[in-house]
């Protein structure tokens, strides 16, 4: 069993970073400066680099003595640049740019090639077309052999970020071929979760895990379109938690609604008792500044309020200056959140979830509510369920949950207030609270004499919690 973090190291809201070539050899600094949910994004990479950063991530977070879970980014039907000459080029505003679907050659600032083969067919005069989630953005003038387009906002672009186009003219289906062949890869890495962009309704969500088989890893679903805005409802039905990814939604939406959609799913998902990640352009300025602006920090700042699980840097850690400046400057920035900002946190569930477990979980959280003196719940959980209600919850004192899988161990890296832990099981279910007292009070996690709100299951496992006890801790 791995070290406890003390009591002062506790923190709620959890930090998802991009592994990329800026971080693939520093897995162990992204690890110590905070990372809890490692992102192998296979929209980039080959195989042979994305299994070494994983390696180097697990054996990272083994030395760390905590659990980080890998998470899995499919590509899903992304449409990307070509190669550009020198490896990025600079649009103006005003200039004719075209885009060529699967011609050779490098892009300039003239133009580039893109990986969709139906651009010509999908697309039509006056379009919007967001290059790099917004760095540049483009109209559609004409459509021949070529997208003929004029540069509306300027700005630099590399070789193969995005293109995105409104979502109702995407024809490629939802798992894309690429995205078929990357599964096995997938499970051969381990991943704790896998990630599915470009999610337009449930049916997605159901393909995917029917690819992915019986016990495969949990599935977050991307929001980043309008159609899954709009089914986002029957989309948590299925999904295992979901990620407000913020910069494709900007070709749906007009970008000042994009906070409003933010706190708005942000809030339905925690009323589910589904984990949230808001995601894109968290710290974007770090990609070559020491510093995140004050809009970044208030933009780190607003996910925490709005109750987000957790928060994810992508080219901030992957392809950035500084990296790991970017992880501690969101760790902080969260921090001091949970600390100072306490009466803006969001509150929990509007409801407790239905059954037994649920009014159970709901009882521990009014304990740690009512009694000053609980600085603790801990729970014993083999699936990871007991833990995920407790959370939702938005208790005032930190989650310790324990269980003998550390694959639910991994899973629980990514929901908010949870301090996962690898337990060896009682020899009998009886004896699962003397164990989460006994690993309490061993531990440093809370000071002597405080109390902690115990949750387990004296049933066969699969059952739901069934015995609420509180504990004095004393050493």
């Amino acid at each position: 069993m791995s070290a406890e973090p003390t009591v002062d190291s506790l923190r709620r809201t959890k930090l998802v970073c991009t592994i990329g070539p800026a971080t693939a050899s520093r897995a162990r600094e992204l690890v110590d400066a905070g990372m809890d949910v490692a992102r192998i994004n296979f929209s980039h990479g080959s195989p042979a680099a994305r299994a070494l950063g994983s390696g180097r991530v697990r054996r990272a977070a083994d030395a760390a003595g905590r659990p980080v879970a890998l998470l899995a980014d499919l590509s899903g039907p992304k449409i990307r640049l070509g190669e550009f000459d020198g490896g990025s080029a600079t649009l103006e505003a005003g200039e004719h740019f075209a885009l060529r679907s699967g011609a050779p050659g490098h892009g300039d600032r003239h133009g580039a090639t893109v990986s969709y083969p139906r651009l010509v067919a999908d697309v039509r005069p006056g379009d919007a077309i967001l290059l790099a989630d917004g760095a540049a953005q483009l109209e559609v003038t004409a459509v021949e052999d070529v997208v003929h387009t004029e540069v509306i906002r300027g700005g630099t672009v590399r070789s193969r970020q995005g293109v995105s186009i409104p979502s109702e003219r995407v024809t490629t289906p939802a798992l894309t071929r690429k995205d078929r062949s990357d599964v096995p890869r997938v499970l051969d890495l381990g991943a704790d979760f896998v990630a599915q962009s470009f999610v337009r309704s449930a049916s997605d969500v159901l393909q995917l895990r029917a690819l992915l088989g019986e016990g495969g890893p949990p599935v977050i679903a991307k929001i980043e379109t309008r159609s899954a805005i709009d089914d986002f409802d029957a989309i948590l039905d299925v999904a295992d938690a979901v990620m407000i990814a913020r910069g494709d939604m900007g070709v749906e939406l007009p970008y000042e609604e994009v906070p409003i959609i933010q706190k708005q799913l942000v809030r339905r998902a925690l009323d589910r008792g589904i984990p949230s990640i808001v995601a894109t352009q968290m710290l974007e300025s770090m990609l070559v500044s020491p510093r995140p602006t004050r809009a970044e920090a208030s933009d780190v700042a607003n996910a925490v309020f709005d109750g987000a699980d957790a928060i994810m840097l992508s080219g901030e850690t992957a392809v950035g200056s500084f990296p790991i400046l970017a992880a501690e400057a969101a760790v902080r920035i969260i921090r001091l959140c949970e600390d100072h900002g306490r009466e803006m946190l969001a509150g929990g569930a509007s409801a407790p979830a239905a059954g037994d477990a649920g009014a159970l979980s709901y009882a521990a959280v009014a304990l740690a509510r009512a009694d000053p003196e609980v600085a603790a719940i801990a729970c014993y959980t083999r699936s990871g369920r007991t833990a995920r209600l407790l959370s939702a919850l938005r208790p005032p004192v930190p989650i310790h949950a324990y269980s003998p899988d550390p694959r639910v161990v991994a899973g629980l890296a990514l929901v908010h207030g949870v301090v996962p832990r690898t337990c060896v099981p009682p020899d009998d279910t009886s004896a699962r609270l003397g164990l989460m007292a006994w690993l309490m009070t061993e531990s440093n996690a809370v000071r002597s004499g405080a109390a902690v709100v115990l949750v387990a299951s004296t049933a066969a496992p699969g059952t739901g919690p069934n015995m609420l006890e509180v504990h004095r801790v004393a050493r």
